[in-house]
Formats: structure tokens, C-alpha cells, sequence
């Protein structure tokens, strides 16, 4: 069934209106869907290297939106609909880290989560719950999807089709090492503080979340 819905949503980089198809994968897989939008966007991109910036900000956006939908369902409904989600995803055992570490990290550690492959509606519900403020919400969902979808456009325009071997290949590295820069001060304060390590200790270990 995952195959036939993956096909399904590649299939739709090709549709006349790709971009709003775009828009709206970005939008639910920030708070239920589960394919990521990167792999229509990427199609689009090689279709449109000229476009690309522009599908990625769409992407971007669409994405952030979607993203106060997963927060809505964390905040108000993580017991009627929340935890039934991540359930269905395979996350539930997933929740009570990301949890522990919003607590203890907050923007950053969102920021640097949210750029990379881990399933942003994981984050988006578990700010929710956590009751993490809308404004550090909303401007790391802003910069971390900006990381993700950004590169892909920027990459894109800059070098045509040529790039996608280097982004199948490389682009995850890439990313990594982009927030490590991004997050490099805070991670320098905080090892500087030695709590780091307790605090990682505690997030791994931990198995039951309860509401801020």
C-alpha cells in the first residue's frame, strides 16, 4: 500500500497543476502524510532547473504551514488524534525523545531536526504537546524547512541537472553539515556547560512524556 501511494505521489510531479500537488504534500506531511516531498520536488526541478528556487520556496512554505496543523493537533489533540498518528507511522516510541529533547534544547535542537530526514510531523506534534512557544515554532519551522528545501532548489538552479547525481548521493551529508554550522555556537555553550551529556542520557532513556 506504501508502494502504491509513494508511485501515486511521484506520479504527480508530472500533473499540469505539479505545483499545487507540491504545496499540498508539503502541507500534510508536516503534521500525518507519510511520504516526504523532497522526491516530487526534486523531479520538478530536474523537469525545470530555472523553477527551482521557486518550487523549493513553495515547498518551504506549504511545508510551514502544515506544520502549525501538526502543532494544532500536539497542543489540542495528541490523545484523540496525535498519538493515533504517530502510532500509525511507527513513531510512538520516537515521541517521548523528541519530546524530552524540545524540553531541554528548544529552538536549536528544532532547527537541526527539522533540516534533516527525520519525519518533520514527529516534531510538529511534539512541540504541540510540549506547548513549545508559536513564535520559536514558527521561525524554526521557518529556517529548518528553508535548509531542507532550499538546497535542493539552489542546487538545482545553480547547475541544472546535472547536480542530481551529487544530491541523491551527497545531499544528506550536505545537509548535515550545513545545520552543523548553523548550530555550532550553541552546541559550543552547551559542552562548555557539561550538561550535555546528562541531558542525552536522560532523552534516551526516557519512555513516558507528559504535557508541559
Amino acid at each position: 500500500m506504501l508502494r502504491r501511494l509513494y508511485q501515486w505521489t511521484m506520479a504527480k510531479a508530472s500533473h499540469p497543476h505539479a505545483e499545487w500537488w507540491l504545496a499540498l504534500f508539503a502541507f500534510v506531511e508536516a503534521s500525518f502524510f507519510p511520504i516526504p516531498p523532497h522526491p516530487v520536488l526534486g523531479l520538478m526541478c530536474l523537469a525545470e532547473p530555472k523553477k527551482a528556487v521557486r518550487f523549493a520556496a513553495i515547498a518551504t512554505l506549504a511545508s510551514v504551514a502544515g506544520g502549525m496543523l501538526g502543532y494544532a493537533i500536539g497542543y489540542a489533540l495528541y490523545d484523540t488524534l496525535g498519538a493515533q498518528i504517530l502510532h500509525m507511522l511507527g513513531l510512538t516510541e520516537s515521541f517521548p525523545k523528541a519530546a524530552c529533547y524540545l524540553r531541554e534544547y528548544g529552538f536549536w535542537i528544532f532547527v537541526a531536526k527539522g533540516a534533516t530526514p527525520i519525519p518533520f510531523k514527529l516534531l510538529t506534534i511534539t512541540a504541540g504537546f510540549i506547548g513549545m512557544g508559536l513564535g520559536t515554532f514558527l521561525l524554526g519551522s521557518l529556517i529548518s524547512r528553508s535548509i531542507s528545501f532550499m538546497i535542493v532548489g539552489v542546487l538545482f538552479r545553480l547547475f541544472g541537472a546535472s547536480i542530481k547525481a551529487f544530491i541523491d548521493k551527497y545531499l544528506g551529508l550536505a545537509t548535515a553539515g550545513f545545520v552543523a554550522l548553523i548550530i555550532a555556537g550553541f552546541l559550543a555553550v552547551t559542552l562548555i556547560g557539561g550538561d550535555d551529556h546528562k541531558t542525552d542520557a536522560k532523552c534516551e532513556t526516557v519512555s513516558v512524556a507528559a504535557k508541559a
